[in-house]
C-alpha cells in the first residue's frame, strides 16, 4: 500500500477524518493570523535588522515568518516552549513539584495549569524585549517616542498572539493528530518555505545561467543527504534486553516471563536544545539594542556596538565569529544532555523496573540498574548532541563555504529540515497506530 492509497483510507474513517479536519482548520487559522501585522513597524528597517541577525532569523522560523512581519504571532510558542522547559527543570529541583507531577492526571493538570501562567509571564517579558530591541534597532523598527500605553498595546498583542497559539496547540493534540505545538511550528516552516526559497534563488542566480544555479543544485544533494541521515537518526534506537519474570497478578491471574527490550532514542530531546540555546545567545543582542541609545560617547555605547557588530555567526571579526560558533554548540550539546537527563530519570525507570518484576539480564535491580542506564544514556546522548550541533552549526557552515549561500540562509535550512523531518516522522507513526487499531496498514512498513 502507498502513500496516497493510505491517506485515501484514513479519509475513510469518520472519526480519523474529522481529526485530520479538525487539525487542519486550526493551521490554517494559525497561518492566516501569521499574515495579520501590527500597525507602527518600518517594513524597511525590519527586513534590514533580519537581513544582519541569524538569530532573528531563527526565532522566525519557528514563528512561521510571524516575526519578520511582526504579526500577531510574531513571537510564535518560544514563551511556552521555554516555560514548558523551567516546569520540566523544576521537577528536578523541587521535590514537591516532581511529587506533584507523579499524582496522575490530577498533578499533571496543575503542572499544566502552572506552565500556562509561566507562558504568559515570559510572554511578556519577551514582547517588552522585543518592543525595546526594534525600538533600538539602526535603522529604528518602532518609534523611540512610544508612550507606555502605545508600548503596553503592542506587548499585550504580542502575548495574547503566543497564549491563542499555546491554545491552539492543546486543543490539537487532544482533539486532533499528532503533537499540536510541533504540528504548529512545522506549518510555519513549511507556510514560508516556498517564498524563502525563491527569494533566496533570485538573489544568487540573476544571471539565469546554468553556472547561477550550480550552488543551488548542490544544496539539494546536501539536503537530501541530510534529509536521509535525521531520519537514521531520528529512528535510531539502542535497544537495551529487558527480561520480565513470571508473576502473579490480581490475585489468580499468572503472567508469564517474557523477553523484550528497553528503546532509548538517540536524539530524546529533539529541537528543543536547540530552541533554548536561541533565546539564550539572543539575549546579548537585546542588551545591546537597549544600550545603545546610551550617548555616543558613553562606555555603554561602544559596547553596545561591538555585541551588535562581533557577536553574530558570520561577523567581520573571525575570531569572535569562531567564539560565538563554538559558544552555539557547547550551548545546543549541554543542553541535549540536560534535557535529556530531565525528561528520561534513569532511578524511575529502575524503579519500574523493579516494581513490575523486570530486569535487565546480568544487571542486579534497583541502583545497579540506574547506573547502568545512566552510562547507556550518556554514550547515547553524546551522540545526540554531536547531531544536533552538527546540524545547527556545523553543517550551516560547510555548506554555505561550498555553495555561497549566505550563512544566515544555511542556519534557517539546517534547523529547518530537522524540525520537518522530526515532525513528520512522528505525526506519521501516530497516525500509523490509528490505522493500525483499525485494521490498516500504515505510512511505514
Amino acid at each position: 500500500m502507498n502513500l496516497l492509497e493510505a491517506i485515501y483510507n484514513a479519509l475513510r474513517l469518520p472519526e480519523l477524518r474529522n481529526k485530520l479536519l479538525f487539525t487542519g482548520f486550526l493551521l490554517i487559522v494559525f497561518r492566516f493570523f501569521a499574515n495579520i501585522s501590527i500597525p507602527g513597524p518600518t517594513p524597511a528597517a525590519l527586513q534590514a535588522l533580519f537581513g544582519k541577525t541569524a538569530l532573528l532569523g531563527l526565532l522566525d522560523l519557528f514563528s512561521g515568518g510571524g516575526l519578520s512581519t511582526f504579526s500577531v504571532v510574531a513571537m510564535g510558542l518560544n514563551p511556552y516552549i521555554n516555560a514548558t522547559i523551567i516546569m520540566q527543570l523544576m521537577q528536578v529541583v523541587s521535590e514537591r513539584i516532581k511529587e506533584i507531577s507523579k499524582e496522575g492526571e490530577q498533578g499533571r493538570r496543575r503542572i499544566t495549569r502552572w506552565s500556562r501562567y509561566l507562558t504568559v509571564a515570559l510572554a511578556a517579558l519577551q514582547a517588552y524585549g522585543l518592543t525595546v530591541l526594534f525600538q533600538h534597532s539602526n535603522p529604528a523598527i518602532l518609534s523611540p517616542d512610544l508612550d507606555w500605553f502605545q508600548r503596553g498595546v503592542i506587548i499585550l498583542t504580542l502575548t495574547s498572539g503566543t497564549i491563542m497559539l499555546m491554545w491552539f496547540g492543546e486543543l490539537i493534540t487532544e482533539h486532533g493528530i499528532g503533537n499540536g505545538i510541533s504540528l504548529i511550528i512545522f506549518a510555519g516552516i513549511i507556510g514560508r518555505a516556498p517564498a524563502a526559497l525563491i527569494n533566496t534563488i533570485q538573489s544568487k542566480a540573476g544571471g539565469g545561467t546554468i553556472a547561477d544555479y550550480v550552488p543551488f543544485i548542490v544544496f539539494a544533494i546536501v539536503a537530501l543527504i541530510v534529509t536521509a541521515g535525521i531520519i537514521e537518526v531520528q529512528q535510531a534506537v539502542r535497544k537495551v534486553p529487558i527480561q520480565s519474570a513470571q508473576r502473579v497478578a490480581g490475585g489468580s491471574r499468572t503472567v508469564q516471563a517474557r523477553a523484550s527490550f528497553l528503546p532509548l532514542r538517540v536524539n530524546t530531546a529533539g529541537v528543543i536544545p536547540i530552541i533554548f540555546a536561541i533565546s539564550i545567545m539572543f539575549f546579548p543582542t537585546i542588551i545591546a539594542n537597549y544600550m545603545a541609545a546610551a550617548p555616543t560617547a558613553s562606555v555603554y555605547y561602544r559596547i553596545s556596538q561591538w555585541i551588535t557588530t562581533n557577536f553574530q555567526p558570520d561577523g567581520p571579526n573571525i575570531t569572535m565569529d569562531v567564539v560565538y560558533n563554538l559558544i552555539y554548540f557547547w550551548l545546543v550539546f549541554a543542553f541535549t544532555y540536560f534535557y535529556t537527563a530531565v525528561t528520561f530519570d534513569v532511578n524511575d525507570v529502575a524503579d519500574n523496573l523493579k516494581r513490575y518484576s523486570s530486569f535487565i539480564p546480568g544487571i542486579r535491580p534497583g541502583r545497579p540498574t540506574a547506573e547502568y542506564l545512566g552510562s547507556v544514556m550518556n554514550r547515547v546522548t553524546f551522540a545526540g548532541g554531536i547531531f544536533l550541533g552538527g546540524i545547527t552549526v556545523i553543517l550551516p557552515i560547510a555548506t554555505s563555504r561550498i555553495t555561497g549561500i549566505p550563512h544566515q540562509q544555511m542556519y534557517l535550512g539546517g534547523t529547518a529540515i530537522l524540525i520537518v523531518v522530526g515532525v513528520a516522522l512522528d505525526t506519521m507513526k501516530q497516525l500509523e497506530t490509528q490505522l493500525i487499531m483499525r485494521q490498516y496498514r500504515g505510512f511505514i512498513r
